[in-house]
C-alpha cells in the first residue's frame, strides 16, 4: 500500500505541475460561471473537507499525525484547497474561544486523546481553541493548500438533522444577530490570511422553519456583512433542504452591493436519494436526478455564477453498492459540467461523534489511524475531477469533445492506427468532433469512430455515412453511446478487462430492470480546450516515475531486511 500511494503522489505531482493547478494569483473572484485568479486564469477549486466544528472544537486528526504532515498530503493527495469547518460559538462564546485544547478534551472525558495530540502537536495542545483552529489555517497556507472556511453549525457538534436546532434562522441555536455578528468576526481575524481563499455563510440550510423570505434577508445581509470585513474572500451562498434546492433563485437573483464575489453551493450523496441506487434502474435514476439538479442548480451556471459542489463523497470501503452506482452518475455529471468541488470527508475517524470514542468515518480518505488512504483506487477515481477542462486562460486549442468513462475515471484514447482504443489518463485524450449526424470524428482528421462486431473493438473509418458509424446517447442518463452493426443489430460503446472500447448488447434500458448495472457501458462526451498532453513529455516522465519507483522498491527491500536482521 505505501508503495502504491508513493507512485500515486509522483504522479499525481507530475500531473498537477503539468497543468498548472498548484498555482492561484490571490485574490480570487469569479468570471461568469468561473472562479479565476488576479491575472484572470481559471482556478479549479479541488477541495477536501476537514472537519472542525465537532464537540472538541478542534481539526479532526490532530491525535495521530502533525498538522504539517497533513496539510502537505492533502497537496500530495493532488488537493488544492480544503474546505475547514467551523461552529458559529467557536467566534461568538468567549468562553468556548477561551477554552485550551486539552481542557477541551479532559471537559469530554477523551484524556486518551490527550497523549497523541501532544506527541504530534505539542505547539497546539495548550493553546486556545480559537488560537489552535488559526494555527490550522496557518499550517494549510504554508503549504500552498487554499483554505474555504466554513460555517458548518452554530453548536459544536455532528451535522446535521431537521430537528437538531442549528438548521435555520430562528432556531433554538441560530440567531440571526449572533451569525452576523460571528461571520463579521471571522472574516476580520482572517482578512489578509495568505490562502484563505472563500466563506461558506451557512451549511444545510433545513428544517421546519426555512422560508424563502428569511433566505434573502439573512443571507444577503451575511454576504454583505463579510465582503464589508474583508472584500477579498469570495462568498459562498447555500441553499435550502440540506443544500439541495436553489431553485427559487431562479426568479429571483440576489441583490447584493459587490460583484465577481459570489459563488453558490450544492451537495449531492447517494444517500441523498435513500437507497434508490440499489432498488431502482440506476440509468433511469441518474438521468431523473441529473434533471432534477439542472432545475434546482444548473441554471445558476447560465446566469453566471460558479457553482461549487461542496460535499460529495461514497463509502471508500467500495463495498457499498448504492454508493457506487450513484459515484459513476456523479462523476458524468460533474466532469461534463467542470465545476468546483469539495469531497467529504478527509477524516479517517473523530475524537468524539454521536457519543462514540474514535468512530471511524468509512467516507475518509484516511484510514481510522490516519497512516494511510483508505482506499487508493477510488481516489485515483475521483482525481479526474482535479482537471480543469476548461475556462479562462485553459484556451489551448480549440474546443473539442472528449469521451470520458465515469465507472474508471479515464478518457477514451488512440495509441496507433494499428492498434485498438483504449482507456487512459484523461489528460492524453483523444480529441473529437461529435457533428450533426452523431459521428465522432477525431479532430482534424478524417476517421471516424465505428463499430465492427460483437463483443469486438470499435474501429477508425474513412467512410462516416453508414449506420455503423452514428453515435448515438440513447438512454435516459444520456451515457449510452449507441450505435447499429451491418446486420442491424443495436450495440452500445463497452469496455473489455483490458480497457479496450469494444461494442456489445446495450444493457440497463429496461427500466424495470433494477439488478444492472450500466457503469462499464457510460460514456460522457465532454467540452475541452486543452492540448493533449505531449507525448514525450509523459514518456520521460513515465520513465523518470519508473526509475524512481524502482529506487524506492530498493530502498523498501532493504529496510525489510535490515529490520529483520
Amino acid at each position: 500500500m505505501f508503495f502504491h500511494l508513493c507512485l500515486y503522489v509522483l504522479v499525481t505531482q507530475i500531473f498537477l505541475l503539468s497543468t498548472g493547478a498548484l498555482v492561484a494569483a490571490q485574490p480570487l473572484s469569479t468570471d461568469l460561471r468561473w472562479v479565476v485568479d488576479e491575472s484572470g486564469h481559471r482556478v479549479k477549486l479541488a477541495c477536501v473537507n476537514w472537519p472542525s466544528h465537532l464537540e472538541v472544537v478542534v481539526a479532526e486528526g490532530l491525535s495521530k499525525k502533525p498538522v504539517d504532515v497533513i496539510s502537505k498530503e492533502i497537496i500530495d493527495m493532488g488537493f488544492n484547497c480544503v474546505r475547514l469547518t467551523w461552529p458559529l460559538f467557536l467566534f461568538t462564546d468567549e468562553t468556548l474561544a477561551s477554552t485550551t485544547v486539552r481542557q477541551s478534551f479532559k471537559n469530554l472525558g477523551l484524556t486518551g486523546s490527550i497523549s497523541g495530540f501532544q506527541k504530534n502537536n505539542p505547539s497546539i495542545i495548550d493553546l486556545t481553541l480559537i488560537s489552535a483552529y488559526q494555527a490550522v489555517v496557518a499550517s494549510l497556507a504554508k503549504n500552498n493548500v487554499m483554505i474555504v472556511l466554513d460555517n458548518h453549525t452554530s453548536k459544536p457538534g455532528w451535522c446535521c438533522s431537521k430537528l437538531d436546532g442549528n438548521g435555520f434562522f430562528g432556531d433554538v441555536y441560530f440567531d440571526p444577530d449572533v451569525w452576523i455578528k460571528g461571520l463579521t468576526k471571522v472574516a476580520t481575524i482572517f482578512n489578509g490570511t495568505k490562502n484563505v481563499v472563500a466563506m461558506s455563510l451557512r451549511n444545510e440550510l433545513r428544517g421546519p422553519k426555512q422560508n424563502v423570505n428569511d433566505w434573502y434577508r439573512y443571507m444577503q445581509k451575511g454576504a454583505e456583512a463579510v465582503h464589508a470585513a474583508n472584500p477579498n474572500v469570495l462568498i459562498i451562498l447555500s441553499g435550502l433542504k440540506f443544500d439541495r434546492d436553489l431553485s427559487f433563485l431562479n426568479k429571483k437573483p440576489v441583490s447584493l452591493s459587490f460583484t465577481n464575489k459570489t459563488v453558490f453551493e450544492l451537495h449531492w450523496y447517494g444517500f441523498s436519494d435513500g437507497d434508490a441506487w440499489q432498488t431502482g434502474n440506476p440509468d433511469q435514476l441518474c438521468g431523473e436526478i441529473v434533471n432534477d439538479i439542472k432545475r434546482e442548480a444548473c441554471f445558476l451556471i447560465d446566469q453566471g455564477y460558479p457553482l461549487f459542489l461542496s460535499e460529495f463523497g461514497v463509502d471508500m470501503r467500495g463495498t457499498n453498492v448504492n454508493d457506487n452506482r450513484y459515484l459513476n452518475c456523479f462523476l458524468g455529471w460533474a466532469a461534463e459540467l467542470d465545476v468546483d468541488w469539495a469531497l467529504w470527508t478527509l477524516t479517517g475517524s473523530y475524537y468524539l461523534r454521536d457519543g462514540i470514542v474514535g468512530f471511524d468515518e468509512t467516507y475518509g480518505i484516511y484510514n481510522w489511524d490516519w497512516n494511510g488512504v483508505r482506499n487508493i483506487s477510488l481516489l485515483q477515481k475521483i482525481s479526474v475531477l482535479q482537471y480543469p477542462f476548461r475556462g479562462p486562460g485553459y484556451t489551448e486549442a480549440d474546443e473539442h469533445k472528449i469521451l470520458f468513462h465515469p465507472m474508471t475515471g479515464l478518457c477514451v484514447k488512440k495509441m496507433s492506427l494499428l492498434e485498438p482504443l483504449v482507456l487512459g489518463p484523461c489528460s492524453k485524450a483523444e480529441a473529437w468532433s461529435y457533428t450533426s449526424q452523431k459521428t465522432l470524428t477525431i479532430k482534424g482528421k478524417y476517421l471516424c469512430l465505428q463499430a465492427d462486431d460483437m463483443q469486438q473493438p470499435v474501429k477508425l473509418g474513412f467512410i462516416c455515412s453508414d449506420a455503423s458509424s452514428k453515435w448515438e446517447a440513447i438512454s435516459d442518463s444520456e451515457m449510452h453511446l449507441s450505435s447499429k452493426l451491418r446486420n442491424g443489430s443495436t450495440v452500445c460503446l463497452d469496455i473489455d478487462s483490458d480497457n479496450t472500447i469494444v461494442t456489445s448488447s446495450c444493457k440497463c434500458l429496461n427500466k424495470s430492470d433494477h439488478e444492472c448495472d450500466p457503469g462499464s457501458q457510460w460514456f460522457k462526451i465532454i467540452d475541452s480546450t486543452r492540448r493533449t498532453t505531449d507525448m514525450n513529455f509523459f514518456l520521460a516522465m513515465n520513465l523518470m516515475v519508473r526509475n524512481i519507483a524502482k529506487n524506492l522498491l530498493s530502498y523498501i527491500q532493504l529496510r525489510h531486511i535490515s529490520t529483520r536482521q
